[in-house]
């Protein structure tokens, strides 16, 4: 990160101003790729190594939210709620997607929200990773900080978030089955039909077709 960015992530501190604009449409070829999907899609591992294969930066949104807000994200939701973390994860990606191409990961919740989707429309190439349930369990079941598996039974809990948000998460411009097995084979997946959207849509400023 440059000392710009640094700057402007002081700007990200989670509270409850939401100042963040539309971005406007940029080239295909200079937008970023955006992984979207629930806590376990494998969003970070996928997205680390995408990045490699594309020769990009690799930015976990939530990580650039903790460092802003000098706090982990289920301190955040804790102490300040989940309202007030969206709007700092609004403006965090607002902000990323406005410095140039990159391999962003976003949290799960962040595509719900209808600027992060226009902006993403605007700068980014959407990709979802699409897992089932038992996948999702198993993946999140080795991690015990997220902060809305923290209440109720974890199972249920996350069978809701797959009825709420799988339908918005099905906008995304690609969807990709992240199933059981080598994480390699995914982002050979995501380049394959990444390299076909830039194809169908090459020109284009706004891309409003989805796979």
């Amino acid at each position: 990160m440059t000392n710009a960015s640094d700057d402007n992530r002081d700007d990200d501190r989670p509270d409850d101003r939401d100042e963040t604009e539309a971005l406007s449409p940029v080239p295909l070829e200079e937008r970023s790729v955006v992984l979207v999907g629930l806590m376990g899609a494998g969003k970070t591992t996928v997205g680390r190594r995408l990045a490699r294969r594309l020769d990009l930066a690799f930015v976990d949104t939530d990580a650039e939210i903790e460092k802003a807000a000098g706090e982990t994200i289920p301190e955040i939701f804790e102490r300040r709620g989940e309202a007030t973390f969206r709007t700092g994860e609004r403006r965090v990606i607002a902000r990323l997607l406005g410095e140039g191409p990159c391999v962003l990961a976003t949290g799960g919740g962040a595509f719900m929200d209808p600027l992060t989707r226009a902006n993403i429309a605007a700068r980014g190439i959407s990709v979802w990773l699409k897992a089932d349930l038992d996948v999702l369990m198993k993946r999140v079941g080795k991690r015990g900080d997220r902060p809305l598996l923290q209440s109720g039974d974890p199972r249920e809990t996350m069978k809701r978030l797959m009825d709420e948000r799988y339908p918005v998460y099905a906008g995304a411009d690609i969807t990709i089955e992240s199933l059981e097995g080598p994480h390699d084979a995914v982002v050979e997946q995501v380049v394959e039909k990444l390299e076909r959207f830039h194809e169908e849509h090459a020109g284009e400023t706004h891309a409003g077709a989805h796979e």
